[in-house]
């Protein structure tokens, strides 16, 4: 199949610079690494907009264009219209808040997917203030990870031309950051004004499928064994062992909130003896499904099932969201 080949650069362009980003940040050592990162990202996503703007118009490059109307010989305008040059007499392509607003005309995109695009192009426009302030390193990280998360996830929802699978899109690997070290530290008002304009969003956050921020919380506990390592969602993942009391934090949905939330989250979700043999087949998946004894010191005390947030990635397979 042919790929326009504007279309085909944009996609390939934004894929090379989320690459990069993710690949500045994990160096060991690298002094401009949240500025760099941000800048990066932001070319990313703004690549991928307007790739994906281009393909929405049939590949009409006046999608992606300023615009303006062509004068008449008496000098007025006409209703033709023509690209605005830039100083290298190129046609000045959109900003990417202006490729957000023109998606938006088409298809509304999630909001907190905006939220995070916004909270990065913020770090980017004010990266001069930023300039190896260690108080906020951890609330940038948190935007990074959701940063790449809603990335990898936008392109399969929209169907992009984009083998994800080519690609080792490792979320960046958390780099331990004590926030006790910080916790006494004085903020610059520019820092503090931007931790502010972020929390503001996510005060207003939605139940969709992508994220602002993804919150990063290490616990450290002394041990003889590797009981009470953290945990990390999957397939071909190391099994590990929860004690009681985190038990609820990474199995916190009840069967009940199951059914609730199902019946608005599909809209051909039914409860009938499928739906139970799909929750059967679930429970012998042990990353999603636990059951909690109420008297762990009772062998015949009952026991009550809970299960992972990540269910709902094995029930999108069978059911059709709204």
């Amino acid at each position: 199949m042919k790929v326009n080949k504007t279309y085909r650069s944009l996609l390939d362009k934004s894929i090379a610079s989320m690459l990069s980003a993710i690949e500045i940040y994990n160096k060991p050592n690298f002094g401009y690494r949240e500025e760099t990162f941000a800048i990066l990202a932001v070319n990313a996503w703004e690549l991928l907009l307007k790739a994906y703007l281009l393909k929405i118009n049939k590949y009409n490059m006046n999608s992606i264009y300023y615009l303006q109307s062509i004068k008449k010989k008496n000098g007025e305008p006409s209703s033709r219209k023509e690209p605005i040059l830039n100083n290298a007499k190129n046609p000045r392509t959109i900003t990417i808040s202006d490729a957000i607003i023109r998606i938006n005309n088409f298809q509304q995109l999630p909001k907190n997917l905006v939220k995070n695009i916004e909270s990065i192009i913020e770090l980017r426009d004010n990266s001069v203030h930023f300039v190896n302030d260690n108080t906020m390193v951890k609330e940038i990280q948190e935007l990074g990870f959701a940063c790449i998360k809603n990335y990898m996830s936008i392109i399969q929802k929209w169907g992009v031309e984009i083998d994800l699978s080519e690609y080792n899109f490792y979320l960046m690997p958390l780099a331990y950051v004590d926030s006790k070290i910080y916790a006494e530290s004085i903020l610059t008002s520019e820092t503090k004004n931007y931790l502010d304009f972020v929390k503001d969003k996510m005060i207003s956050t939605n139940d969709d499928d992508f994220d602002i921020a993804i919150s990063i919380d290490i616990n450290f506990k002394k041990t003889n064994s590797f009981d009470g390592l953290g945990i990390y969602y999957d397939k071909n993942g190391v099994a590990i062992t929860l004690t009681e009391e985190n038990i609820r934090e990474k199995y916190p949905l009840s069967h009940k909130d199951i059914l609730t939330k199902s019946k608005f989250r599909y809209s051909d979700f039914k409860q009938n003896s499928i739906f139970n043999s799909r929750m059967k087949m679930i429970k012998q998946n042990k990353t999603l499904y636990y059951s909690r004894i109420l008297d762990p010191g009772n062998n015949k005390s009952q026991a009550k099932p809970f299960y992972s947030t990540n269910i709902w990635q094995e029930l999108d397979k069978y059911y059709i969201k709204k």
